[in-house]
């Protein structure tokens, strides 16, 4: 872990560069690659099945 990373809040010029390289790297990466991560994180994710199931439909009391 690089010095920039391990501050929590930077203020000044250490913010542009924190923000600069950031950016960089966000940019260096390929639309297909994206692609290719978003379809990995997709198998992966439906491999571990729902966490959030359909929610409990309860009678409503006073309702008629």
């Amino acid at each position: 872990m690089d010095e920039l990373s391990k501050k929590e809040m930077v203020e000044g010029p250490e913010a542009f560069k924190r923000f600069d390289a950031l950016v960089g790297k966000v940019l260096s990466v390929s639309k297909e690659e994206l692609l290719r991560r978003e379809v990995k994180h997709q198998k992966a994710a439906h491999l571990r099945g729902k966490k959030r199931g359909p929610k409990r439909v309860t009678e409503q009391i006073g309702r008629s």
